[in-house]
């Protein structure tokens, strides 16, 4: 594990019935996660499945190993929709020199199965994808990250935030911040609500040990105490567990003023034994993990006012227009989360423009151009689409693409060297609704 630290830019932030905090405030825009747009998209779209046999000689063959199954399944929708749309975009602005992408689908699972995900990296590696776009879940990108290395295949994650990935390797990107942003975030909002003493429910999964240790760390830098689930306490509880008497009992006899669950889907076990033991739901905080619409899954305002985390600005409204337009288009179904969408469309749109300057849609070659075309250099020429950047690639000209999740360029560990981590708040309905987003910058 390679140890990071981040700086935040402070300042006080008003969201609409928050508490202010301090952190920076970014105006994103607002809304639920749960909410869709009335912004429409100017035209139907396709998606660009690949053709059986379809190779890298006449196609840029996006791969993506996303969760279709599993407890991270509710993120497949917004994560496909980004994927899509920036495939149609990419076609719709001339494909890569000439040649049209393609998106080649797989399931990602979850951790608790990791045979699926092996399986379905070993399709994109026989089909020698241009890029493996992929996968949500930072346990999943651990089982799989060698192999898709081995077969010099770059791997890019919209979600991943295990420090465990940071500086992996040359072929794995993300373009999701680390958890120490998102820790140290999380860590200051929980402590500048008054919270001074804070229990974690948290798996035994990296992911969840990885941003408790982040989030303890802010915590107790702010001058609070883990009461209960603190690193090296050895009381995290196993992926995939369903009954959470034992451990809820022992939390509440801390007496936290704050509890924080980081956990999949256990968290749909864990809300209902909290609210039967009689703990104040309004004091709970939840990560990107399980910052999700519970509206279907508990009694109207049992959420109400408790907060979660996750990476990301919010996505402007005719950039959800178009996602919505797409996933009707493309899945007959309406999109109502937009959680790692902005990412997922970004890690595609950076692929194909890293294809078009090496001149090649082979992973390997894509995989030397990523930095460049992020901005590394810190030199380009600032451009916020492909048809925009597109353009200027082709005329040698170096660029920085700004797309929209608002990460700043991949740094030497390729991941963004900024980004953001949006504030939500639950409303009656047990949805999620943004609040602000704040900034958080990446150094080693």
């Amino acid at each position: 594990m390679i140890k990071s630290k981040h700086a935040l830019r402070t300042a006080i932030v008003a969201g609409a019935g928050v508490i202010a905090v301090m952190l920076s405030g970014c105006a994103s825009g607002g809304g639920s996660t749960a909410t869709t747009t009335s912004a429409a998209a100017s035209s139907s779209y396709t998606d660009a499945a690949c053709a059986s046999g379809a190779s890298t000689d006449k196609s840029l063959v996006v791969g993506s190993i996303l969760p279709i199954t599993g407890s991270l399944a509710y993120l497949n929708p917004p994560e496909l929709a980004g994927v899509g749309l920036a495939v149609s975009d990419i076609n719709a602005a001339g494909g890569v020199d000439g040649k049209d992408a393609c998106v080649l689908a797989t399931d990602s699972g979850d951790s608790t199965d990791l045979t699926i995900s092996t399986a379905s990296a070993q399709k994109l590696i026989a089909a020698k994808v241009s890029v493996a776009i992929g996968a949500a879940s930072s346990s999943v990108s651990l089982n799989v990250v060698d192999s898709f290395a081995s077969a010099k295949i770059v791997q890019i994650s919209p979600a991943n935030t295990s420090a465990k990935l940071s500086g992996y390797g040359p072929f794995y990107f993300r373009t999701a911040p680390p958890d120490s942003v998102q820790g140290s975030a999380l860590g200051q909002l929980i402590t500048g609500d008054g919270n001074a003493k804070v229990a974690f429910l948290v798996f035994n999964d990296s992911y969840g040990t990885g941003l408790r240790d982040f989030t303890q760390k802010s915590i107790e830098a702010s001058g609070g105490t883990v009461v209960y689930g603190g690193k090296g306490n050895g009381q995290e509880f196993p992926p995939g567990q369903t009954t959470f008497s034992s451990e809820v009992t022992a939390a509440k006899a801390t007496t936290p003023d704050a509890i924080v669950i980081l956990a999949f889907d256990e968290t749909k076990s864990i809300i209902p034994e909290l609210k039967a033991q009689g703990v104040d739901l309004s004091k709970v905080y939840l990560s990107d993990g399980n910052t999700a619409d519970y509206s279907k899954d508990f009694e109207a305002g049992t959420l109400t006012s408790a907060q979660g985390t996750i990476p990301g600005a919010y996505p402007a409204d005719e950039f959800k227009g178009k996602l919505v337009s797409w996933y009707k288009d493309t899945q007959n179904a309406a999109l109502g989360d937009f959680s790692y969408a902005p990412e997922a469309y970004d890690a595609t749109t950076l692929s194909a423009l890293a294809a078009l300057k090496a001149k090649s849609t082979v992973s390997a070659d894509i995989q030397a151009q990523l930095a460049a075309v992020s901005g590394a250099s810190g030199k380009g020429t600032k451009c916020k689409s492909y048809a925009e950047c597109a353009p200027l690639v082709t005329a040698g000209t170096d660029i920085q693409y700004v797309g929209q999740s608002g990460v700043g360029p991949f740094n030497s560990h390729n991941e963004p060297s900024s980004a953001f981590i949006g504030i939500y708040k639950f409303d009656k309905d047990n949805k999620p609704v943004w609040q602000s987003a704040i900034e958080g910058q990446t150094s080693y």
